[in-house]
């Protein structure tokens, strides 16, 4: 179901189904969490690059898998594993970028706004359908909504049309757009410079920024000040901190 590598402290994890355009029903879903996880406890993992294969990087959830169960509590049940995956992206102490090629439909546009960071080629599009089929984009709009504005937001889950990947970075959804021929030697480079990065100040980094998110001003601030100072206590500071006084 996934494709799993480490190479110059990068985990590439692929979405593998190409055959249903990655579309995320229960096995790969638990596959990519299991990813995840092994990535977030390999003390040689810096950033994970996460990628599909085939034409498509991810066309949301499984249409089958929507269908099943009768009552509320299986479709809860059923749902609950999307949202766990999200949080789990959000929880992972590793940076991850997706890189988005083709289409990111739905969970998949999920996916990618989940991911800390996201690069696209050219020619992909996100697109929020749910609303066409009389559906809603319930679990990933929490997302959509931390990064566009609030009318941006209703009108991209609203009309449910593709959002084209330079759209997707004027609005703030997508990081950087590669031309599609150089897409996939620029994300890797994107991921490679990433990785070159201390680790326990990247981990931190990405804690603090989403523990402050909700926060007030005032208890934000206070949240820096002891972030602050766990940050000085890293062998990686300290190094950082001599070096600069040497110069």
């Amino acid at each position: 179901m996934i494709e799993y590598g480490v190479s110059a402290g990068i985990a590439r994890i692929t979405l593998n189904r190409p055959e249903k355009r990655n579309a995320l029903n229960a096995e790969l879903i638990a596959a990519l969490r299991e990813g995840l996880d092994r990535a977030a406890a390999d003390a040689d993992v810096r950033v994970i690059l996460l990628r599909g294969t085939g034409k498509d990087f991810c066309a949301g959830l499984d249409l089958k898998d929507l269908t099943k169960g009768e009552a509320v509590l299986d479709h809860m049940a059923s749902a609950r594993t999307l949202v766990d995956l999200y949080l789990a992206m959000r929880r992972n102490p590793k940076v991850i970028v997706a890189a988005v090629h083709g289409r990111a439909i739905g969970g998949g546009a999920g996916l990618a706004t989940a991911s800390d960071l996201v690069v696209a080629a050219a020619s992909a599009e996100l697109r929020y359908p749910e609303v066409n089929m009389g559906f809603i984009a319930a679990i990933v709009m929490s997302m959509l909504r931390r990064q566009v504005s609030e009318k941006q937001a209703f009108e991209i889950v609203a009309l449910g049309e593709s959002v084209p990947a330079g759209t997707a970075k004027e609005r703030g959804i997508v990081n950087h757009v590669f031309a599609d021929a150089e897409f996939e030697a620029r994300a890797l480079a994107y991921a490679t410079e990433l990785a070159a990065k201390p680790a326990s100040a990247m981990a931190l980094t990405k804690d603090m920024l989403y523990h402050i998110d909700g926060m007030s001003f005032e208890t934000a601030i206070h949240a820096g000040l002891y972030g602050n100072a766990l940050a000085r206590m890293t062998p990686e500071a300290r190094r950082g901190f001599e070096t600069f006084l040497k110069k």
